[in-house]
């Protein structure tokens, strides 16, 4: 296999939080680093991480990244990771700032859509979203149902 053509295929790993678009309104999305340790890494480009219940929460100055399951490494050792650890976003401080002051002032919260490689770097891309209310996730379901109603009509006239 020639060196052009491994490059043409490179892994690629991605983690969606699927419950994101339904529960909240997204409204700024903000690319960020994350710190992790070599296993995390590892278990992460194996696919065995969720971020479904995680969230982002401003403490100590800093941003943290809470309740995101990446599993331990099969072939890790005695320093092996907790699954559950906090874990530091990493941003530049006016995306710091700007972020705090939308969760602190007005109440939003700080959600992962996903998580990527870029790179080699693990990146996860954050939102600053509102909650969504059980009349609002109606009228988004009502919405698909309707689409998908008149995609069936356009593959009908096909």
């Amino acid at each position: 296999m020639s060196a052009a053509r491994k490059n043409e295929s490179p892994r690629y790993t991605e983690i969606r939080n699927a419950k994101a678009g339904r529960d909240y309104f997204i409204d700024e999305k903000f690319e960020c680093g994350i710190a992790l340790r070599g296993t995390e890494v590892k278990s992460i480009r194996a696919g065995k991480a969720q971020i479904n219940d995680a969230f982002g929460r401003f403490e100590k100055g800093a941003l943290w990244l809470h309740n995101a399951h990446i599993e331990e490494y099969a072939f890790g050792n005695i320093w092996n990771h907790d699954a559950r650890r906090i874990r530091k976003l990493l941003l530049h401080k006016h995306q710091i700032r700007k972020i705090a002051q939308e969760i602190q002032v007005a109440g939003r919260s700080f959600v992962p859509l996903r998580m990527y490689f870029k790179g080699g770097l693990v990146k996860v891309e954050m939102a600053v979203c509102s909650g969504k209310k059980l009349f609002d996730k109606r009228g988004d379901l009502k919405k698909k149902a309707e689409m998908r109603e008149v995609e069936k009509l356009w593959k009908r006239r096909r």
